[in-house]
């Protein structure tokens, strides 16, 4: 049994040398747990800190995953939100809402499809030509090297190096085993397409019954703001895409007129490619779209791609300037420098999606804000007008007059002069 003191306490057992050890941490204080183990909190914190970090990389890797479907989705509801106002229209005059959505959808199948084949038309038709005027071309430039600086080559010795070069049994072995990759990519790019289809007919036919979806797990005050919303993206969308289509109207009539005059092969075609691809294409779709006419116009006379090129310009000049701004001052109401900047950020976000969609996204972005922000009336301010604040003293003009007035040597006029004897005035007598 230890010895106790006279409080009936244990006493502390003295070391060898005389002196008494200090006493040891309290047995249940500290992180551990009795006997130095690990406290039980600390392993189920591990196990979910793990199961953290598991869930965040399986989320990451799955969204990764479907990335695509999900940009086919965007796509999709925009092309719905386009086509709500031609399928609410049929519906109001008691069509079915889905063939109503069928309707509309093929009439737009049935006019890419004509533009792609005859656009594809004249792309055959011309590359059979550049292969068939080949050797001829080929000739003139020979020719030409020979008669300029002294050789003597032939179409035949340029032919047969060129057939036994290297790199062209390295290009056509590359382009041998491409061959599957190309299809593979045709093949993505038509199951891609029928994604997107058959998403914007399922937004388009069912728009009632999704927006009832959407606004049962909302309240009331919710639901009036999300239908609003809906409301303003269908108008500012279908406003841009009905907006761009007539302005695409005009102007390829206006290029098939002028391509027409000047005797250009495949006006028809050329003039609709100019109008879709100018209209909806941002920033540098008239660029794009007027080097075709260009080229195929070069193969005709050379100074037809000169006109070609000044009608191009100058017509630019009238749509940006006339035509836009009565068109889309009641759809699509943005400053151009909203419009190229958010063609810019969509690209960067997107790509050639964002681009498409950049500008009918920002439109009804604005739209919402604007009901929802409250404005005030400006001051008449001239810094408003971008004039500067000048005060109330003179102008710049006047002390500039001053100043010149007060150099040297200089008449001052009667109402500047002093009076009294030494300015002549009524103070100085008469001799």
């Amino acid at each position: 049994m230890a010895p106790t003191d006279e409080t009936g306490q244990e006493a502390q057992q003295s070391s060898p040398f005389g002196t008494t050890p200090p006493p040891g941490p309290p047995a249940s204080g500290g992180t551990t747990g009795p006997n130095g183990r690990m406290p039980r909190w600390l392993p189920r914190a591990m196990v979910l800190a793990l199961a953290l970090v598991a869930a965040f990389q399986l989320g990451s890797w799955a969204f990764h995953q479907v990335t695509g479907l999900l940009v086919n989705i965007l796509i999709a509801f925009f092309l719905a939100l386009a086509i709500e106002p031609a399928v609410g229209w049929m519906a109001s005059r008691g069509m079915r809402r889905g063939l109503a959505a069928f309707v509309v959808f093929i009439g737009v199948v049935i006019v890419s499809a004509g533009f792609v084949t005859l656009l594809g038309s004249i792309l055959a038709d011309q590359i059979i030509k550049m292969i068939e005027g080949f050797p001829a071309y080929l000739d003139s430039v020979i020719h030409w090297i020979n008669t300029h600086f002294k050789t003597d080559l032939k179409r035949v010795d340029i032919q047969e190096g060129v057939l036994r070069s290297d790199w062209l049994r390295n290009y056509v072995q590359n382009s041998a085993t491409g061959v599957l990759d190309v299809s593979a990519q045709v093949l993505g790019g038509l199951f891609q397409l029928l994604t997107i289809g058959l998403f914007s007919f399922y937004f388009a036919a069912d728009g009632p019954r999704l927006r009832r979806a959407l606004c049962s797990v909302l309240p009331p005050a919710r639901q009036a703001e999300v239908l609003r919303a809906w409301e303003i993206a269908v108008n500012k969308t279908g406003g841009y895409i009905y907006s761009r289509g007539l302005m695409a109207l005009i102007s390829g009539a206006a290029h098939f007129v002028l391509l027409q005059i000047l005797g250009v092969p495949y006006a028809p075609v050329l003039a609709v490619w100019v109008g879709l691809v100018s209209q909806f294409i941002p920033t540098i779709g008239t660029y794009l779209a007027g080097a075709l006419p260009m080229l195929i116009a070069f193969t005709v006379d050379p100074w037809y791609a000169l006109w070609v090129l000044i009608f191009v310009v100058v017509y630019q000049q009238f749509e940006n300037y006339v035509l836009q701004p009565k068109l889309t001052s009641k759809t699509v109401d943005i400053h151009p420098a909203v419009a190229f900047g958010s063609v810019i950020a969509g690209t960067a976000l997107l790509g050639a999606v964002g681009a498409l969609i950049a500008i009918p996204a920002i439109a009804t972005l604005q739209a919402f804000l604007g009901a929802y922000v409250k404005r005030y009336d400006v001051t008449d301010d001239p810094r408003v007008h971008g004039h500067r604040w000048r005060g109330a003293g003179p102008g710049l003009i006047a002390r500039t007059r001053q100043l010149w007035a007060r150099r040297p040597g200089a008449e001052r006029p009667e109402a500047e002069r002093p009076e009294g004897p030494e300015g002549g005035g009524p103070g100085q007598g008469s001799v």
